[in-house]
């Protein structure tokens, strides 16, 4: 029983992760862990890493 918990827990997890990832890329974010992502003069390289 314990087991269907953990795995139930873990699915839902996951599952929240790959939803808000698919979220952000939907709405035009190209670096999702940067706060600057919206406005980033390094968006059209798709990558936000230089600040």
């Amino acid at each position: 029983m314990e087991n269907y918990i953990i795995i139930a827990a873990l699915v839902v997890v996951i599952g929240l992760a790959a939803w808000y990832v698919y979220k952000q890329k939907k709405s035009g974010k190209t670096c999702i862990g940067c706060p600057y992502s919206d406005s980033c003069s390094s968006k059209e390289n798709g990558c936000c890493n230089d600040r």
